[in-house]
């Protein structure tokens, strides 16, 4: 391995990583929800533990196979504490953020001395990592990434649901963070330096922090990926019509429905995050109505009804590398269950002649697909309108051969992906 002499932050930061990775792999604890043990360290320490417990996620299956070839026999938790989670991350120093040799190997014993059972390992990690930083690269480059760091229950299903070329590509766009995009209130706004999408999304050039981008106080635009901005499209003309946005935080669609003119009832089950809702529509200066309730349990009418259901979210491994890892194929059924019957009420909510759309930031046809055909062929006074390339902005291949929206991770590739989300625009009878 080359040295780039690279010296990352100190020891705070990596134990921030590591109780993170820890908590993630241990306990299944989402990557968000660890994100408090940043707390109380500087802005630069905080965003190398970010990266670092990121990217040993993004690249775990590989990493954890280039140490494998140093280590005669995986270490059992029980035994050997958290020294396995130490090895993951001294590995992604050396490897992926490069940091210099003896910065990250030090690291990893200072971390180990400190681990009341890693601590009998500490020969064993400093003799690994050393290899490691010598031979390490050579190792990699002879491995194949992207199969490696996707677990077997993603990728037989995406060789299965589109075919191993698909599930390749797919797994390759998971190998990179996720760029960030914003959507405008309207072009007339201040933005930040960016590269035009389609409609009223930009990509971000230098995103750094968010809040100090111009046009952000003035409440000229949002953070939204720009798949996720598909399905509130789909409606179409929505001026001075009411729509119903279920499931609605954090709130990127109610704010396009809202900036289209639509009169906007957001309905959230989370009052906190409903809060956020009112927060961003405040700041961006929007209004609607955003009502905490079970969309379940809710109860009106309106001409439109957007949802956007729970899901594995799968389409967002990019964003949220820790997934494939804290999820199973079981998640997908209890998933695909809930969100059956948000679609069973909403469709109550359309009135007749009315527009309704399913949407999922999943790639599962069990939470998509399957879900639209399970309920057509249950409900008759509901008949797909088929999307077509003038609603997804010229892009004919988002379209499924039903006529669904299909986007992702490998799609708009030149420009760094974009999130893999499904959509289905369905239309009631004007009669019962």
């Amino acid at each position: 391995m080359t040295d780039t002499g690279l010296i990352a932050p100190g020891l705070a930061a990596r134990r921030a990583a590591l109780a993170i990775l820890s908590g993630v792999l241990q306990k299944r604890r989402p990557l968000d929800a660890g994100l408090d043990q940043l707390a109380g360290l500087s802005t630069r320490d905080a965003g190398f533990a970010r990266a670092l417990v990121s990217e040993s996620l993004r690249h775990m299956g590989a990493l954890d196979a280039a140490l494998r070839k140093f280590i005669a026999k995986p270490l059992a938790p029980h035994k050997a504490g958290a020294a396995s989670e130490i090895l993951l991350l001294g590995a992604c120093e050396l490897l992926i953020l490069k940091v210099a040799a003896h910065a990250a190997v030090d690291a990893a014993n200072q971390l180990a001395a400190k681990d009341s059972k890693a601590v009998h390992f500490k020969p064993l990690i400093n003799a690994v990592l050393r290899k490691l930083a010598k031979e390490g690269e050579s190792v990699l480059s002879g491995l194949d990434r992207e199969r490696l760091s996707t677990p077997d229950w993603l990728w037989t299903r995406w060789a299965a649901q589109y075919d191993a070329g698909t599930a390749r590509v797919i797994a390759r766009a998971h190998q990179h963070e996720a760029p960030i995009d914003i959507v405008l209130k309207s072009p007339e706004g201040v933005f930040p330096p960016s590269e035009a999408l389609f409609g009223n999304a930009r990509r971000l050039s230098d995103p750094g922090r968010i809040d100090e981008l111009p046009g952000f106080a003035q409440g000229d635009w949002w953070v939204q990926d720009c798949a996720a901005t598909l399905p509130a499209t789909l409606l179409g003309d929505v001026r001075g019509r009411c729509v119903i946005d279920l499931c609605a935080a954090p709130g990127g669609k109610t704010m396009q429905l809202a900036a289209a003119g639509a009169n906007v009832i957001a309905v959230e089950i989370d009052p906190v995050r409903a809060e956020r809702i009112k927060e961003n529509l405040a700041r961006i200066k929007l209004s609607a109505e955003v009502t905490v309730a079970d969309a379940r349990d809710f109860e009106t009418t309106a001409p439109f009804v957007l949802i956007d259901a729970p899901c594995t979210a799968t389409g967002t491994i990019r964003r949220h590398p820790d997934l494939p890892w804290i999820k199973g194929a079981a998640d997908v059924t209890v998933s695909a269950g809930a969100a059956y019957e948000i679609l069973e009420s909403g469709a109550a909510m359309v009135e007749p002649g009315g527009i309704l759309v399913f949407a999922v930031c999943s790639l599962e046809r069990e939470e998509g697909e399957e879900q639209i055909a399970a309920f057509l062929g249950a409900h008759r006074e509901f008949s797909r309108l088929p999307v077509t390339a003038d609603d997804v902005f010229g892009h004919g291949e988002w379209i499924t051969p039903d006529g669904d929206l299909r986007t992702l991770p490998c799609y708009l590739s030149d420009k760094g992906g974009m999130d893999g989300f499904y959509a289905a625009r369905l239309k009631r009878s004007e009669t019962p």
